[in-house]
């Protein structure tokens, strides 16, 4: 019997990038291997990670960070295209707004500025999502999407195209907590935050994405009319999406 490939790549400059395949979506059929990949940023690339890049045959980035993250830790990779879809990053302006005010910072606080983060997501990031759903309609060709740490503007990025190939939630929500064991946090750097808020921001929890889904599921009537809706994915582009991800037996 042939093991399937390994989920994590374990690449030196990037330790949460990894592969959306294997997991069964519609009609049981897996999402095929070594297409869909999400990551961290990948401005900490060893030259041994972009020939592992090379070698899988990555040809497209797309790159979530906001507009002055992306500018302060650029990067380059030859022979990949970059496309920006930039989401400026809240939560850390809404904590310091909160430390302006004089206003204690706690980990329940933070958790619900994260909570909403992710439901501005589902309202008010909607193009950028669909951005990428237009490119994956395009072509097969392998690709990467990233953020900064590659877990919540990503990691909701993944829900979405996992959720549009039919994948189970359970199973989507598995991979999305993921990142908790692969994640390599910043070394502290004495900031303004204690460390158990800091470790709230650094990680994922269950609240997170289940907030956005309950989102798309009361403001919008489930995960089927948001995607039609707001990201351009009806029928039949699930269709394409299926035949260009989904193995049939033939690849």
């Amino acid at each position: 019997m042939t093991l399937p490939p390994d989920r994590s790549l374990r690449l030196s400059g990037a330790s949460n990038f990894r592969d959306l395949g294997g997991y069964a979506g519609l009609g049981g059929r897996p999402v095929r291997w070594r297409r869909l990949f999400r990551s961290d940023h990948l401005a900490a690339l060893t030259p041994q990670d972009g020939e592992a890049l090379q070698s899988l045959g990555v040809a497209r980035v797309f790159d979530f960070r906001g507009v002055s993250e992306r500018a302060a830790v650029p990067y380059d990779l030859p022979g990949v295209a970059q496309h920006p879809l930039p989401i400026e990053p809240t939560v850390v302006q809404g904590l310091r707004s909160l430390v302006e005010a004089g206003e204690t910072l706690t980990a329940e606080r933070t958790v619900v500025l994260m909570q909403q983060t992710y439901r501005n997501f589902v309202h008010h990031n909607a193009p950028r999502f669909g951005e990428l759903f237009a490119h994956l309609l395009a072509s097969d060709a392998p690709l990467v999407f990233h953020c900064t740490a590659g877990k919540d503007r990503t990691g909701f990025a993944a829900a979405m195209i996992l959720l549009a190939l039919g994948v189970p939630r359970g199973v989507v929500m598995q991979d999305y907590l993921l990142t908790n064991d692969l994640f390599r946090m910043p070394a502290a750097d004495g900031g303004y935050a204690p460390a158990e808020v800091m470790n709230v921001l650094w990680r994922v929890q269950e609240e997170f994405l289940d907030a956005a889904l309950h989102a798309v599921d009361e403001d919008f009537g489930g995960v089927d009319a948001y995607l039609a809706r707001e990201l351009g994915v009806g029928a039949p582009e699930r269709a394409r999406l299926a035949l260009l991800y989904l193995t049939d037996g033939a690849r």
